[in-house]
């Protein structure tokens, strides 16, 4: 993997300019579509690359630091695994490998199931417990607490995109 080079700002809007060359190409209906997908897109990266250097200090990838946080939310610090992968919304597969690396690494453990001998349980370790504490603190500090915008403006962006998550079929709100 090559690492990215840190740079400084650019000189100009990319996104701007993409969306200006779609207009120019004759693009219009699609250019303002292609101009809100890509800058959710370039969100996304600038995001995680924070998310990531926040929890690098832990040894955590997002996806280990989620697992661990949706354990650490259950009363007992366990759950079915099926239950994680419903939760998170990522392939079976991805979560299978996510859990095996924190077990490898003691900080989940996985057991039977108490009812069907076919799935397993998913426990948090102390050490577990522990870590995602910790990681916690330091992404509530340099992430959450200030994640890029003032709090109307990070309220209206949450706003919208449940709107957007909702409309794709993310989620049903139940209070309509």
């Amino acid at each position: 993997m090559v690492p990215m080079v840190k740079r400084g700002p650019l000189p100009v809007d990319p996104i701007a300019e993409a969306k200006r060359q779609w207009i120019a190409h004759g693009w219009t209906d699609a250019a303002a579509g292609m101009s809100a997908v890509t800058s959710i897109i370039r969100a996304q990266q600038l995001m995680l690359a924070r998310i990531d250097a926040a929890l690098k200090p832990f040894g955590l990838s997002f996806a280990r630091y989620e697992m661990l946080r949706l354990l650490a939310f259950t009363r007992e610090g366990r759950m079915p695994m099926a239950s994680a992968i419903a939760r998170l919304q990522v392939h079976p597969t991805s979560v299978t490998n996510t859990v095996d690396r924190l077990v490898r690494d003691g900080l989940v453990d996985r057991e039977p199931h108490p009812e069907d001998g076919r799935a397993a349980m998913l426990v948090l370790a102390a050490s577990g417990r522990e870590i995602v504490e910790r990681a916690t603190a330091a992404l509530n500090t340099s992430v959450f607490e200030n994640p890029g915008l003032g709090g109307d403006d990070t309220a209206e962006l949450v706003r919208i995109i449940a709107r957007l998550r909702e409309a794709s079929g993310d989620f049903t709100d139940p209070g309509r």
